[in-house]
Parts: C-alpha cells; structure tokens; sequence
C-alpha cells in the first residue's frame, strides 16, 4: 500500500487500521484503531495534519486534505462515503458524510449530523449536531432532527469488513 513520509512528517497508523493496498496516505496523517481507508481514497498531509478517529471509514475514492492553517480533524465512528472531499474542516463523532459531497474550510459538522449526499458545505458553515445539511450550498433541513444511532450499522458494517479484507483479500493479477 503506498504510504509516504514527506519530510519528516510520517503518517501514524494504528496497528488495528486498515489501509486498501490501493489507498494513499501522505505525510502527517493519524488513523485511529480500527479506522479503515478504502480503494483510491487519499488522504494527503502536506500542509497540515489530518485525524481520522477510531472505527471511522474514509471510503472509496475519497479526498482528504488539509491547509497550513487548519486540520482536517474527522471523529469516531463516522462514515464517510464513497468519493467525498473534505478540506480542513472539524467533523464530531457519529456523523454521516454522504457519498459525493464536499465539505469545505473551516466547517464544523457536529455529533450525530449527516451531510447529504451531493451537498456542498461551503467555507465556515456550521451543521449543528443530529441535523441535516443538504443541497448546494448547503442548508439545514429544518423539519429534521437525526435520531441518535442512526449511522451505527455503517460503522459495524465497516469494521467488520476491515476485518475480512485484513485476512481475505489476495491479489491475483
């Protein structure tokens, strides 16, 4: 799996993460136990430091990045979908980012929210928590509230596929 240094900044794994032979993991990067990073996600740690949280799933196709002045911090037990981009923003524990959306410098995605498939979360924009940002740009559903849990399955369907591509994934070409 490509994993790089750059400089002297060296990506911290735990040993319980699973990284896709296919994923690329620049610089300074830290996975939490039990994270997992699928098949052409990128998570790049040039300009500053990315946290992705324990048992979070950054899947594939997927784009994390990061600016000199702010982290990209992503908290436990969230999921986030298939060909996303996030960029230096704050996302809590237990949230959902949709497959397709992006979330951009400096927003804050609160515990138990959910971006919606396809939203744009524009610079500085604040999901409050168990609410729903959608659209482009994105706006919070009004009549919505995310009930507590909602994402667990996401989560456990994830680590326990983390852990069979661990033990049964083989390339045979």
């Amino acid at each position: 799996m490509p994993i790089y240094a750059l400089g002297e900044a060296e990506p911290d794994i735990h040993p319980d993460a699973y990284v896709h032979p296919d994923a690329v993991v620049i610089g300074s990067v830290t996975l939490g136990p039990e994270a997992s990073v699928w098949p052409t996600a990128v998570l790049r740690g040039d300009d500053g430091h990315i946290v992705v949280g324990a048992r979070t799933s950054i899947q594939d196709g997927s784009i994390i990045h990061t600016t000199r002045r702010q982290p990209t911090v992503i908290g436990n037990d969230c999921t986030v979908g298939h060909n996303v981009h996030i960029e230096a923003a704050t996302i809590a524990d237990h949230v959902l980012i949709s497959s397709g959306s992006v979330v951009l410098n400096g927003a804050r995605v609160d515990e138990g929210a959910v971006v919606a498939a396809g939203a744009v979360v524009s610079p500085r924009f604040h999901v409050p928590a168990r609410r729903m940002a959608r659209g482009v740009p994105a706006t919070i559903r009004p009549d919505h509230e995310v009930p507590d849990g909602a994402f667990a399955y996401a989560v456990t369907s994830y680590r326990e596929r983390a852990r069979r591509f661990r033990t049964d994934l083989r390339r045979i070409a």
